[in-house]
């Protein structure tokens, strides 16, 4: 997840506005959503907002550390790395 924001925050204007800041956001909204189903329990996740292209590298990163956090297991690893390789093949980075 660090290594796919930094790519992002390397990658030209161009390659965001053709779907890599919109690939970062819909991984980190997933993200967060995860974290809040853990977190808390019964309650509508909150979406997280779109603060721009150019913030997408920095929501993705405060995201994944946040849902990191509340793994429990193996496969929750496994599946939450499999989320973040598969955003950043989508997002051409």
């Amino acid at each position: 997840m660090d290594h796919f924001a930094d790519r992002l925050r390397a990658a030209p204007q161009s390659r965001l506005q053709r779907g890599g800041a919109a690939e970062a956001l819909a991984l980190a909204r997933e993200m967060a959503r995860r974290t809040q189903l853990v977190e808390e329990p019964g309650t509508e996740p909150r979406q997280m907002p779109d603060a721009g292209m150019f913030a997408a590298a920095d929501q993705i990163t405060v995201a994944g550390h946040d849902l990191a956090l509340v793994l429990k297991n193996d496969e929750e690893v496994e599946e939450a790395v499999r989320l973040v390789e598969e955003a950043r093949e989508r997002a051409g980075v």
